[in-house]
């Protein structure tokens, strides 16, 4: 699930991003409102996390801006400004939630998965392989319930496959849709992860392999049979 995480103070963002992320989140980030009402309208992201003040454009103009446009996804609201009034006019703006800083981050992450749970008006669907269930608010794969321990790397690879059945990606495809800033820069890297997701699955017990190998183009999910 991607996230748009959006503070200009780095030393609240850097530990957010990278609790979300160990938590298999992909999360970009913007430091000003201007920035992020672009990346919320050209991305699709499952949950904004909005600071309240904010450079350029204040984080309340932005939620009442994305609401006014008819954004449904889901936002929550970060700020230093804990009265009740500022709570009210947070959520009369259109914050679906309210977390008063500083707070605690085992806090938010439970705030995170409640509001992703709820989805823009509805629940967010697990995704399915046979007996292979992906739950993307608990960020959870299992195998006839069973958990299959993966890497934030792997999850978001099975996740892709998983959301884009019949469908086949090069390797420059993958690379350019998961991949994230700063990591390896090589398409080389698709092979690895897919040998490492393969290996573990069938550790796992699942008896055939989901992802299959269409020579010169790249991959695809197996139909399950």
């Amino acid at each position: 699930m991607r996230l748009l995480l959006v503070e200009d103070d780095e030393r609240i963002a850097t530990p957010i991003k990278e609790e979300l992320e160990f938590q298999y989140y992909i999360v970009d980030k913007a430091s000003d409102g201007e920035q992020a009402l672009k990346m919320a309208r050209k991305i699709q992201y499952d949950l904004v996390l909005l600071d309240l003040l904010l450079p350029k454009t204040n984080g309340m103009t932005v939620c009442n801006t994305l609401r006014a446009e008819g954004y449904l996804q889901p936002i929550l609201m970060m700020t230093a400004l804990g009265t009740t009034p500022d709570k009210v006019m947070g959520l009369d703006a259109g914050a679906d939630d309210y977390i008063v800083k500083p707070f605690d981050l085992d806090e938010l992450m439970a705030r995170v998965r409640a509001m992703l749970r709820r989805g823009p008006g509805q629940a967010v669907p697990k995704l399915q392989w046979g007996q292979v269930t992906l739950d993307p608010v608990r960020c959870l794969v299992t195998f006839k319930d069973k958990p299959i321990t993966l890497t934030a790397t792997e999850y978001r690879l099975f996740a892709f496959f998983l959301r884009h059945p019949d469908e086949t990606f090069s390797k420059e495809a993958i690379f350019e849709r998961l991949w994230l800033p700063g990591e390896e820069s090589s398409t080389d890297v698709i092979k690895t992860y897919v040998k490492l997701l393969r290996r573990k699955l069938s550790d796992a017990g699942v008896p055939v392999d989901p992802l299959e190998t269409i020579y010169g183009f790249g991959y695809r999910l197996k139909s399950y049979q």
